[in-house]
């Protein structure tokens, strides 16, 4: 009788069944694939509608600004006041430290290799560079200094930390509060139920912005084909190709490696966090995502005393992508203005490099200043050289951001399994 009952079922009426149509139209992936796709056709084909889209972008990446700080600030303080012991959380964060020194430093070196290997700067020439255009990063470059960053750290108002996004600023007073909270015990326990009902509440508000994500990378994304156009890639060509395979060998030997020796499987993780890999490739925004990170890194079997530390300090401390970009971009301009940089001084780089990207962990736009501080420590290679990146950079940031985004995923879990404070997910996605 139930067969009888499937032939008499039209079998051409619905060819695709209206619920997997309805769970593709819902997942996001699938939606910010297609407006990354709609935003580089309207920026090919209407240069100008693309560059009118640029209010588009920034709202979003703004609407999730706007809830990092409180989500980092509960994060780590539920993280810290839920941990019975203390010294648990210091020993956390001095391995994430170690670990972030240790693998930027790495991060830098494959740069510099890759650059001493394929010379992608010999031949360009560095002539038609506008001087004029990057005046402002020289001149913020010359101003950074490690002593300013070091004394940053610590907020001379909490509220204008929070009210500035200030990510550093944030997780100093969190611990703080966070300890200062375990220490109460009992006493603290109604501040910590109450801070917990308070970060559904937020976690609530990111997934109705996440909601509008395939929108937000549409319009960044139409702004950066319109406004800078394909034609600038032929010229810088090699370079960019020589730090989209730079990242991607980082990502899958060096990562894939770290990983293995951990115990756990980086596809499957990368697999977890796919869709916010690509929200960061349609914003060139990892800051986009932060808030989904802290919840989605949880979800996956990190505690969330690893989580709120390791997470927001890598957003900081462990930026692999800006690591690698910065070294490369240091010989490209060496190597376009035919300036030999002996074994020593690209050493020195290194050593440069290595406070520097840490100076700049709460500054806008760090990458350029960053560099222009760099080569007027160096005073070997010309500071108006960063206007010869200038034109590809933001084709490139989406390459720093994803791999930053990757190397904090992995940090979290690799620090997690070290304080057996994991649990394997059921399922990867």
């Amino acid at each position: 009788m139930g067969s009888h009952h499937e032939v008499e079922l039209p079998p051409t009426k619905h060819p695709i069944p209206p619920s997997r149509l309805t769970r593709l139209g819902r997942n996001l992936t699938v939606r910010v694939l297609v407006a990354i796709g709609l935003g580089v056709i309207v920026g090919v084909l209407w240069p100008a509608a693309g560059r009118a889209m640029k209010p588009v972008g920034d709202t979003f990446v703004n609407l999730v600004r706007m809830v990092i700080a409180p989500v980092i600030f509960l994060t780590i303080v539920l993280g810290v006041a839920h941990t019975s012991d203390l010294r648990r959380v210091g020993r956390v964060g001095l391995k994430a430290f170690v670990y972030f020194e240790v693998v930027t430093t790495f991060a830098l070196a494959i740069g510099l290799v890759v650059m001493n290997v394929f010379r992608p700067g010999e031949g360009i020439d560095a002539s038609r560079v506008p001087a004029a255009d990057v005046s402002r990063f020289t001149a913020q470059g010359q101003e950074l200094h490690f002593g300013d960053f070091v004394t940053h750290i610590v907020p001379s108002s909490v509220v204008g930390a929070f009210a500035q996004g200030e990510i550093l600023q944030v997780v100093f007073f969190s611990l703080l509060f966070g300890v200062a909270l375990a220490s109460l015990g009992r006493a603290g326990r109604p501040v910590a139920r109450m801070l917990e009902r308070l970060m559904q509440v937020f976690f609530r508000i990111v997934a109705i912005v996440m909601v509008v994500a395939p929108i937000g990378a549409f319009g960044a994304m139409a702004y950066t084909i319109g406004t800078f156009g394909v034609a600038s890639l032929v010229t810088l060509g090699r370079l960019m190709a020589c730090v989209y395979a730079t990242m991607a060998v980082f990502i899958f030997v060096v990562l894939g490696g770290v990983a293995r020796l951990a115990g756990f499987s980086l596809l499957r993780l990368l697999d977890y966090i796919k869709d916010e890999i690509l929200i960061v490739l349609g914003t060139s925004s990892s800051e986009a995502v932060l808030p989904r990170m802290l919840d989605k890194m949880e979800r996956y079997g990190c505690a969330r005393s690893v989580v709120g530390l390791v997470i927001p300090a890598g957003y900081s401390f462990n930026l692999d992508g800006t690591s690698i970009y910065l070294s490369m971009a240091t010989l490209f301009i060496a190597q376009a203005y035919g300036v030999h940089l002996a074994l020593g001084q690209q050493l020195a780089v290194l050593g440069v490099l290595m406070i520097t990207s840490k100076g700049a962990a709460g500054v806008t736009g760090s990458g350029f200043i960053v560099l222009a501080s760099t080569l007027s420590a160096l005073r070997v290679v010309p500071v108006e050289g960063v206007a010869l990146v200038l034109g590809v950079d933001r084709f490139m940031s989406e390459a720093r951001s994803i791999t930053n985004l990757i190397g904090n995923a992995v940090a979290t879990v690799v620090i997690a399994k070290s304080e057996r404070a994991f649990e394997e997910p059921a399922r990867g996605g």
